[in-house]
């Protein structure tokens, strides 16, 4: 994704914007865990006993300041998969009860832990494993001048990213070549918009999709 056209520099959100928004995120997360605790029980138990490894998934992904961190998912495949970074519509490594879990998105309800630990805000860029943040352009970094998100503008606009990554012979070169750079264009378009405001926009957004299916 080299690019070595100039570009305009984004300014980072102010920093009334932000704590706002950090507020939202810890007050959001905390009443979420609380709340949602049963709903977690259930998920946890749903994927423990229907095959085998552990309950989450964990992965090192690229956010704030380009600094790495673990993401924490319900686990939605088994145990022996192939390593593939990307997943596609029909991938058999997808375990019947993650299938729903993916499809319903409570497979990132363990994301609130990442929020509240300050690692991911609910809205903002999806972070991306390093494999991929290392092809970034000078312009596409600048999605690391915020925390990155459960949800954001690229996640709606792409929410079904694993159709289109089945329909394709090779499914890492369209998501590097194709996917990801739209994606990151839409990820800088929220930055400068970044607030309380728009992310419950967002938030409702994304639960609108969620519930159409």
């Amino acid at each position: 994704m080299a690019n070595t056209q100039t570009f305009q520099r984004l300014a980072p959100p102010g920093r009334g914007a932000m704590a706002a928004k950090r507020l939202f995120d810890i007050v959001c997360a905390a009443c979420g865990l609380v709340v949602l605790s049963p709903l977690f029980l259930i998920t946890a138990l749903a994927v423990g006993l229907t095959s085998p490894g552990g309950i989450l998934f964990c992965q090192e992904r690229i956010g704030l300041g380009g600094k790495p961190f673990i993401i924490y998912k319900f686990r939605t495949m088994r145990k022996e998969n192939s390593g593939l970074k990307i997943t596609a519509s029909g991938d058999d490594r997808i375990t019947p009860v993650g299938r729903i879990l993916r499809k319903t998105k409570l497979d990132e309800l363990p994301q609130l832990f990442n929020v509240l630990r300050g690692d991911m805000s609910f809205v903002g860029p999806r972070p991306e494993v390093q494999e991929y943040t290392d092809l970034y352009t000078e312009e596409q970094r600048q999605v690391f001048l915020v925390r990155p998100g459960i949800t954001g503008v690229a996640s709606i606009r792409y929410r079904n990213e694993n159709d289109l990554l089945a329909a394709s012979d090779d499914p890492n070169r369209t998501y590097i070549q194709e996917i990801l750079p739209e994606k990151l264009r839409l990820d800088l378009s929220y930055i400068p918009r970044a607030g309380v405001v728009q992310d419950i926009a967002l938030i409702f957004e994304t639960l609108a999709v969620v519930i159409r299916g």
